[in-house]
C-alpha cells in the first residue's frame, strides 16, 4: 500500500491510501496516524477511493486510529484477536467519531466496513471537500 499525505488544510491532514490494506501494512498507517497526532493534528481524513482491499488487520489500523485521534491509546498490534475484539466492543458501544472521517471506500472495502459495523462509529464521505467541510 501506498500512502500520500495532503497538509493542506491546517490540522486536518489527508491520508490517500493506495492498494492493499493488510497485516504487511496496517502497523506503518497506526505510526503515521500516531506521528500526525504527535505533530497536532486532532482530526484525520482517510481517502480511500483507490484502497482496493482491506482485510481485518485493516480494521484494526482504523480502529487504532480511531482511537489515537480521540486522545487514547490504541491496542498493542500483537494482542491478535484481543484487538479484533476491542473493535466489535467498542462498534458495540460507542457511536459515530468525529474525529476520524473516511472518503469514498470502492465497493469491497465498502462491504468490509459495513460487515464489521464500522459504518455506524465512522463516518464516510463521499469526497474529500465534503469530509473536511463537516
Amino acid at each position: 500500500m501506498n500512502t500520500t499525505v495532503d497538509l493542506s488544510t491546517p490540522g486536518v491532514p489527508v491520508v490517500a491510501l493506495d492498494g492493499e490494506l493488510d497485516a504487511s501494512n496496517y502497523r506503518a498507517l497506526i505510526a503515521l496516524g500516531q506521528q500526525l497526532y504527535a505533530d497536532g493534528a486532532r482530526r484525520l481524513v482517510l481517502d480511500m477511493s483507490a484502497l482496493s482491499y482491506m482485510a481485518s488487520s485493516g480494521i484494526v489500523a482504523l480502529h487504532s486510529l480511531a482511537l489515537v485521534f480521540g486522545g487514547h491509546e490504541p491496542p498493542d498490534p500483537e494482542a491478535g484477536w484481543q484487538a479484533i475484539h476491542e473493535v466489535s466492543t467498542d462498534v458495540a458501544q460507542g457511536g459515530p467519531v468525529d474525529h476520524l472521517r473516511l472518503v469514498s471506500p470502492g465497493p469491497a472495502v465498502a462491504r468490509t466496513l459495513e460487515r464489521t459495523g464500522l459504518t455506524g462509529m465512522l463516518p464516510v464521505f463521499e469526497s474529500r471537500e465534503a469530509a473536511l467541510a463537516g
